[in-house]
């Protein structure tokens, strides 16, 4: 096996960019959007508080005050991103982007699709807040439109799940896919590297169990620890350790092997808000940890794919 023909890019894993400029022959660029959700697992319905690497704080557009409309949002971000995309993805990101009935889901969706070069959605949400009538809903604008289900999981280990107090488990996850697969929706699966008490052959076997379920896109990042958070006491009290670069490019290049050279990589980083930050110091410099990954991808003679075996 060798690096696939249809990555047409300089790095040693599919990345978004060049999966969409494959699909649509053009840069498209996801447009972030806070449409005022809140999550089950914060306001009481599953529990309160959140994970616990969870500021609760949502976009910084909330917390400048009201809301600007789904359009406004938009509109804005098109401005920002016109000379980098010309076309784009309305990203319903902050919390949980189905929990709402759907009337309200299907107008907040329907008034992101009805602005100029939007040509699809992005919606960030729980394995637990996918009833029939959002499949179906999700599904039906999967006709029209380029749509992806952003799944947030972390970890396949439900005694990892139970920790971070993600209030669902692994099995809820897996029933979650079930419900979306077959109906021409894209989903993409997040994942946490550095989770407490997580070995590195746990984190492979995230990756592998993955790799082998109908996943069409993943976004990686280490633990980071927040002000304000649970997690964030616990570092600053000693009881938890956040995981070293050396560590973390190691294990990224580790799950980009495993994982199928046509998954999309959709991130292998992030950072949190700079004044709330805690750790760790190396998780700000994004493009440094993304140079690294590929360099120790070149290191290797490696590349995404290259251990993968299909199931």
């Amino acid at each position: 096996m060798s690096k696939p023909d249809f990555w047409k890019n300089n790095k040693n894993y599919y990345d978004l960019k060049s999966y969409w400029r494959n699909l649509f022959g053009c840069n498209v660029h996801k447009l972030q959007i806070d449409a005022g959700f809140t999550c089950p697992n914060r306001d009481g319905h599953v529990a309160v508080g959140g994970c616990i690497y969870c500021d609760g704080r949502g976009s910084k557009l909330r917390q400048q005050g009201e809301l600007p409309s789904v359009t406004e949002q938009i509109v804005q971000g098109k401005k920002y991103y016109t000379k980098q995309a010309a076309k784009f993805i309305a990203y319903f990101q902050t919390f949980t982007n189905t929990y709402a009935p759907v009337e309200k889901l299907r107008a907040l969706y329907d008034e992101a699709l009805a602005q100029d070069d939007v040509i699809g959605l992005s919606i960030g949400t729980r394995p637990d807040c996918l009833g029939p009538d959002v499949v179906e809903l999700l599904s039906c604008y999967a006709k029209k439109y380029h749509v992806w289900v952003e799944l947030g999981l972390q970890s396949v280990h439900d005694k990892t799940l139970q920790f971070i107090n993600r209030g669902h488990n692994f099995q809820q996850f897996l029933d979650a896919m079930n419900a979306l697969a077959g109906k021409d929706l894209n989903i993409c699966v997040h994942i946490i590297i550095g989770l407490p008490g997580e070995s590195d052959k746990d984190v492979l076997t995230t990756a592998k169990t993955l790799a082998a379920l109908p996943v069409n896109g993943i976004k990686i990042h280490s633990l980071l620890a927040l002000e304000g958070t649970t997690l964030g006491d616990m570092y600053k009290k000693g009881d938890v350790q956040m995981i070293s670069r050396e560590k973390y490019i190691s294990l990224v290049a580790d799950i980009l092997e495993v994982l199928p050279p046509e998954m999309v990589i959709q991130r292998l980083t992030a950072d949190g808000y700079r004044d709330i930050f805690l750790a760790p110091d190396w998780a700000m410099n994004k493009l440094d940890v993304l140079n690294t990954i590929n360099k120790e991808l070149e290191r290797r003679d490696s590349y995404q794919g290259k251990h993968y075996i299909k199931g």
